[in-house]
């Protein structure tokens, strides 16, 4: 399943995708990082409420592809189905997340 409907925003330093969920709703998203994770590209979303806000914690993966040939192409966002997949880019996040909290604690 592709979600084809996105639209990547650059705002104060902060990017953010727009995506049309399957029952018709969007959600703004603050975009994390991208992962790559067995040469397949993930990104890591922070769904947003209306205020710009996530109260709580929850993080989307999907996987991430771009069109190399094509600069001005839209990036394609599938959702992850397999749960072995999904813990996978999962595990790859939270070692992710710890490098990030070192890398803090460093500077």
């Amino acid at each position: 399943m592709e979600n084809k409907n996105n639209d990547i925003e650059f705002t104060d330093e902060e990017m953010t995708v727009s995506l049309e969920l399957e029952d018709g709703t969007n959600v703004t998203c603050g975009i994390i990082t991208i992962l790559t994770v067995q040469d397949q590209d993930y990104i890591v979303l922070l769904p947003l409420n209306e205020d710009g806000k996530n109260e709580d914690g929850e993080v989307w993966f999907y996987r991430y592809y771009e069109d190399e040939k094509d600069v001005n192409a839209e990036p394609v966002l599938e959702y992850i189905e397999d749960d072995d997949e999904y813990e996978m880019v999962s595990d790859a996040f939270d070692e992710y997340l710890d490098n990030a909290e070192f890398d803090e604690l460093v500077e």
